[in-house]
């Protein structure tokens, strides 16, 4: 009798739960659970999936490799050591106290060094700066290379590149750039480096991060970023350039990546002038059936940027990646669309941010009256990524958007696969395509996160990042999801060396 009161009465209460289910439908799942659990019945059915696991589930449905793969990446030309560190902690080893955020183009002293990352940390945006006085900047490295958790990684955008393109080991890698003991060193096997691109004496970079909330007296990150500096002499100069273009001919290469290009910051016009030039003779020598990418990384140096922009640099490379603060920095060095922004309030205004690769493409890409190469542009950001293509150029860039965006969640929480619990969504949940024009309202759904629309003869996927909640390591971030875009893109018109 006991048995059949008890049974009784859980039929009961299953009963006015599925009641409450009926009456009341927008229950949140968690406090339908945790009824059903004091009820003491059978555990309780899974609520249903996260829109962060619908999200991973539906990108891996959709990453598929392309027809036609590289086999062989020739990278270059900026390779060094990064220290990374704890911005915060290094400020106070410096014996550097918080004072007023400020942007200096140029870091000239600890002070100068302090302002910058006071600056760029109340914006939680990534940066890079040259450090001026050689005595200064190695007093300060060595600071940063004997503080208590200090790292040593592979640093430059081409090294980062290569490295995470040597990560597949059907593909050979050619990397070309100031390559020391250390980075050779830490290095992939599978990345070959010519003897004449091999020095005695690393380059070091420091990479001074701070997590989401972190604080340096007044000010506090919105989010996780890194402050990158360095008195970096080889690089500025691109003084591999030669190397790497004397090595294609017999690499013989299915894809070319060139970086390096903001490291002239640091050095007068006339020597910014002259090595530009040089970049896009270079260029010119590379066969039309090679693709070039060119990584943008940060700039400073408006002049510089105009110079990249209109010097035919720009229509001497097939595919641009860039992130928001260089975005930005190029429309008002070019006077693009949106140039009056001064900067970014929170997450990029998607309409804003497709009208300026629209305006790159349509003014400085391929069409029939320009003689330009260009017609892929990567942009990503911390919330989202959008990949800009000239139609009838580039095919699989559905899978190549997804999958730039899926390693920026897994690289940044250092995870094999994405975590749902350890990402979170922060794209915005409806945007409209375009804000100078009459662009369309999209709502953004978990189970199909790769929207796709066109304008004009250019096509724009767009897709969120599951952003890392605690993440691990932010730096080299751009350079892997460029090179993992690039991984699975297909150029129609690539027939490499002939």
């Amino acid at each position: 009798m006991a048995l059949w009161r008890g049974s009784a009465c859980a039929g009961v209460l299953a009963l006015a739960l599925g009641c409450v289910l009926l009456l009341e439908p927008e229950l949140p799942g968690s406090a339908l659970r945790s009824l059903w659990t004091s009820l003491r019945l059978e555990p309780a059915p899974p609520g249903p999936p996260s829109p962060e696991s619908r999200l991973a589930a539906a990108w891996d449905a959709l990453i598929v490799q392309p027809a036609r793969r590289w086999r062989r990446v020739a990278v270059g030309v900026n390779a060094c050591v990064d220290v990374v560190l704890s911005g915060v902690k290094l400020l106070q080893a410096l014996g550097l106290r918080p004072g007023k955020g400020k942007d200096h183009a140029v870091l000239h002293s600890r002070k100068d060094l302090e302002e910058a990352f006071a600056h760029f940390m109340a914006q939680g945006a990534a940066a890079e700066r040259f450090f001026s006085d050689q005595g200064a900047f190695h007093t300060v490295a060595q600071v940063a290379s004997e503080s208590p958790g200090a790292q040593h990684y592979v640093g430059g955008n081409a090294a980062l590149i290569g490295q995470k393109f040597a990560a597949n080991t059907d593909l050979q890698v050619l990397l070309c750039g100031p390559v020391g003991p250390k980075l050779h060193e830490l290095l992939d096997d599978n990345v070959f480096v010519p003897p004449e691109s091999l020095q005695e004496v690393d380059e070091f970079h420091l990479i001074l991060e701070y997590q989401a909330g972190e604080e340096w007296g007044p000010f506090k990150a919105p989010h996780a970023s890194r402050f990158i500096f360095s008195h970096d002499l080889s690089n500025g100069a691109m003084n591999a350039l030669e190397v790497f273009v004397s090595s294609l001919e017999e690499f013989r290469p299915d894809l070319v990546v060139l970086s390096g290009l903001h490291m002239l910051a640091g050095h007068g016009e006339e020597l910014q002038r002259k090595r530009l030039l040089e970049v896009v003779n270079a260029l010119s020598d590379i066969p039309a059936g090679v693709p070039v990418h060119l990584e943008l990384a940060s700039m400073t140096d408006s002049e510089l940027m105009s110079s990249v922009v209109h010097q035919q640099v720009f229509p001497a490379v097939t595919s641009l990646g860039l992130n928001e603060q260089e975005l930005l920095f190029l429309s008002q060095a070019a006077s693009g669309p949106h140039a009056d922004l001064s900067s970014w309030e929170g997450v990029p205004n998607v309409g804003m941010v497709s009208d300026i690769l629209f305006w790159i493409l349509k003014e400085h890409g391929r069409s029939e009256s320009r003689a330009s190469d260009l017609t892929r542009v990567h942009f990503h950001t911390l919330a989202y990524h959008i990949l800009a293509t000239v139609d009838g150029h580039w095919a699989n860039q559905l899978a190549a958007v997804a999958a730039g965006a899926r390693v920026a969640g897994t690289q940044a929480c250092a995870t094999e696969a994405i975590d749902a619990s350890r990402v979170t969504l922060r794209a915005p949940q409806e945007f409209m395509t375009s804000l100078s024009e009459a662009g369309t309202r999209v709502v953004l759904d978990p189970n199909k996160p790769v929207e796709h629309w066109r304008r004009d003869g250019v096509s724009f996927h767009f897709t969120p990042v599951l952003v890392c909640k605690d993440p691990v390591r932010t730096v080299g971030l751009g350079d892997a999801i460029s090179a993992e875009g690039l991984f699975y893109s297909e150029a129609h018109s690539a027939t490499g060396f002939e």
